[in-house]
């Protein structure tokens, strides 16, 4: 076991931040080409978008059950290369000409592919690679590498399409996930004790049934499954509110869009300070907090109409968030046995990933129904909801983080 900043961790950091970065890249530059090269509309790029999620429900947990079975790198490694052979495929049909909708939602579900398997794996590698009281420090990074990859990419994306063209942009993301692989390679993974061989279902039942019957691990999860489902209600009827009602033109759009990212590397920077004044318990209760007053603040905007509001609204969805994350986050790997650490995280994934499409419908039909307003109106209810479920539960009474469940 080593320190936070020994050179394996130090390297999955960097690993982590090129795979970030190649996959906003991506997810940027994909619709764009699209539409410009093309010519597709709202129906395929939703077509695309759907192919770029299902391989999150769908493969999320036999990759987390891969993840506890087999090296947690290696695993890593392949699924980050799969995602550059995508990238490598995608450049040769610009190059010569045979780009098409049908290639585009291939490629985009076999690089999705690679991110799962990256984003099953990862956190279940932190605390081999890190001292237990060092675990959080180590999310906090990662979730730093995140954020900025999340805010600079799409702009990256669209400048460089604009610019040098779209097969430069997936020149980068290749590069950067070449770049992911040849860090991890280079890492050094400890070896976990031999498990012994169970039926596949037989693990994803015990992961299954410690999550939902641990006292800090349920609520973990409900808060997160509520705050999903609200988030997209919110963002279901956000493009249309923000043009009919506050009047923003699409750069407008886009500022205050961009807003949530730059919320996210805020808040990164200042999870440490908020760790370090609160008990472990309050500090995870901060970010749902923060969600509550930042759906409450884009309710104002039927008050006060303004792009200046929904930016605040955006940054503080960006801040609160990332605070959640690396604390539940750190949370759920001391509890968790490190040989379920990947199916665990599996479980998270899956149900988070579904409850996306909930919350995208809920959003859609209630403002199809009542307009966007009750949309804003609906999605603040469910952050209280999951403000709620983190603050009823047994998570309050946490003073430090618990002792390591192995």
């Amino acid at each position: 076991m080593t320190s936070a900043l020994s050179r394996p961790f130090l390297r999955l950091v960097w690993s982590n931040l090129a795979a970030q970065s190649a996959e906003q890249l991506s997810l940027a530059a994909v619709p764009i080409v699209a539409v410009l090269t093309l010519g597709a509309g709202p129906g395929e790029i939703g077509m695309l978008a759907t192919a770029q999620t299902l391989p999150f429900l769908l493969l999320s947990i036999p990759l987390g059950l891969l993840a506890d079975r087999t090296s947690r790198r290696r695993l890593m490694a392949w699924a980050e290369g799969l995602r550059m052979l995508a990238f490598m495929t995608l450049i040769a049909a610009l190059l010569y000409d045979r780009v098409s909708l049908e290639l585009l939602a291939i490629l985009g579900f076999a690089g999705a592919i690679g991110t799962v398997g990256y984003s099953v794996a990862a956190p279940a590698l932190v605390p081999a690679l890190v001292e237990r009281d060092a675990i959080m420090g180590a999310n906090g990074r990662l979730e730093l590498a995140r954020s900025v990859a999340f805010t600079a990419g799409p702009a990256l994306a669209g400048a460089l399409v604009s610019w040098a063209g779209a097969s430069t942009a997936f020149v980068l993301a290749a590069v950067l996930s070449g770049s992911a692989v040849v860090l991890l390679v280079g890492l050094t993974e400890p070896k976990r004790p031999a498990q012994p061989e169970r039926h596949p279902l037989l693990e994803l039942q015990d992961g299954a049934r410690l999550v939902w019957h641990h006292a800090l691990l349920r609520p973990i999860l409900l808060t997160a499954v509520a705050w999903n489902i609200s988030w997209f209600v919110l963002q279901a009827a956000y493009v249309p509110y923000a043009v009919r009602v506050l009047g923003l033109s699409a750069g407008g759009v886009g500022i205050t869009l961009a807003s949530y990212g730059a919320g996210m590397i805020v808040g990164s920077l200042f999870a440490p300070r908020v760790m370090a004044a609160l008990s472990f318990g309050r500090a995870i209760q901060v970010g749902p907090t923060i969600s509550v007053l930042a759906a409450a603040t884009m309710v104002a905007t039927l008050l006060l109409p303004t792009a200046a509001v929904a930016v605040v609204s955006f940054f503080l969805f960006g801040v609160g968030p990332i605070i959640w994350t690396i604390t539940s986050t750190t949370l759920r790997q001391t509890v968790t046995p490190n040989a379920m650490l990947g199916r665990v995280s599996a479980l998270f994934l899956t149900v988070n990933m579904g409850a996306r499409p909930l919350g995208a419908a809920l959003g859609g039909y209630v403002g199809a129904s009542w307009g966007e307003a009750a949309c804003l109106l609906v999605a603040l209810a469910g952050f209280i909801v999951q403000a709620w479920l983190i603050f009823a539960s047994q998570v309050s009474h946490l003073r430090h983080l618990p002792e390591s469940a192995d």
